[in-house]
């Protein structure tokens, strides 16, 4: 195999016939021919000395090595225009510039708590966050305008890198006509039954899941709700209703008294994980992945946790 190498241009083309796995919708997508799209794949073939797609009569399908060459295509395409974009960036003299997606169920204080070591490094450097659901997270990293995704999460995604930096302690929220609203301090035990309000549907959220199982590991299956408000700060869920949330805002009243805000005793930790491109590091991106985070009261890094890194 000395010698073979990839053409991006081939590359692309390859991948979107094996989204499709038609070469005629492949070169729909592509604007191109179907004649120069199969001409393509048949070169790819050719440089690399192993066959890509099998014809079973009319559908197509693609072999071991297509599947591998499938699988690790994208971050190849993904990091090569991010590489496009940082040349073009040094060459009109564009600062340090770091935009942080994140998802709602992370607060902008956190985001602000959690950048502090890139802050502390890069003092100059200038620094955007914005809010997306988790669905847009992965999309915005791979098409440039986020540089790095924060959610809750410690699965391993597919098409990006992810490493879980933090984990922030949970406190509980509830409506300021709750019974549990006077209390200093709760104990897990005194949520058994209650209803839990929660962003996403169990099975299709990994936060609404892992909140879940932090009731189960105190011993009790929670009744849940899924807020049909999204996109508001976490501590507006329990107005006006009797649920509770978790919620990482700190100990107090919110929303002109609304809302309370009450610590829990030996509390769980909710993880942060960090989303950026794979095959790419950006500078500013150090401080946060290898650093030490010395986050404020009730946003912590747990000390013996390690940091969980997927590339």
């Amino acid at each position: 195999m000395s010698g073979a190498h990839l053409d991006t241009h081939r590359l692309r083309q390859f991948m979107a016939v094996a989204e499709h796995l038609n070469i005629t919708r492949a070169a729909e997508q592509l604007q191109l021919t179907q004649q120069a799209v199969s001409s393509t794949i048949k070169s790819l073939e050719r440089d690399l000395r192993v066959p890509l797609l099998s014809r079973k009569g009319r559908s197509i399908e693609l072999t071991p090595a297509g599947k591998v060459l499938r699988d690790g295509g994208l971050p190849i395409l993904d990091a090569a225009e991010a590489l496009v974009r940082a040349t073009r960036a040094a060459a009109a003299r564009e600062g340090d510039h770091l935009i942080i997606a994140h998802t709602p169920a992370i607060s902008s204080d956190e985001v602000f708590d959690i950048s502090e070591p890139i802050r502390r490094a890069f003092p100059q450097a200038s620094l955007t966050a914005r809010q997306c659901f988790p669905d847009e997270l992965v999309p915005a990293i791979r098409a440039g305008t986020a540089t790095v995704g924060l959610r809750r999460g410690a699965t391993t995604p597919r098409d990006v890198a992810a490493a879980v930096v933090a984990y922030t302690v949970l406190n509980i929220a509830v409506s300021a006509t709750h019974p549990l609203a006077e209390k200093k301090m709760v104990t897990m035990h005194d949520l058994a039954g209650e209803s839990l309000i929660l962003w996403g549907p169990p099975g299709e959220s990994f936060y609404a899941d892992f909140l879940m199982a932090v009731c189960r590991r105190a011993g009790f299956e929670p009744k849940n709700v899924v807020n049909h408000i999204q996109g508001t700060a976490p501590t507006t869920a329990v107005i006006g209703n009797d649920h509770f949330a978790f919620v990482t805002a700190e100990p107090g009243r919110y929303h002109h008294g609304q809302c309370v805000v009450i610590p829990i005793q030996d509390p769980p930790m909710a993880p942060v994980q960090a989303l950026w491109l794979r095959h790419t590091m950006p500078p500013l991106l150090h401080p946060l992945l290898e650093g030490d985070l010395h986050l404020g009261e009730g946003r912590k890094l747990r000390p013996d946790a390690p940091r969980q890194t997927v590339t």
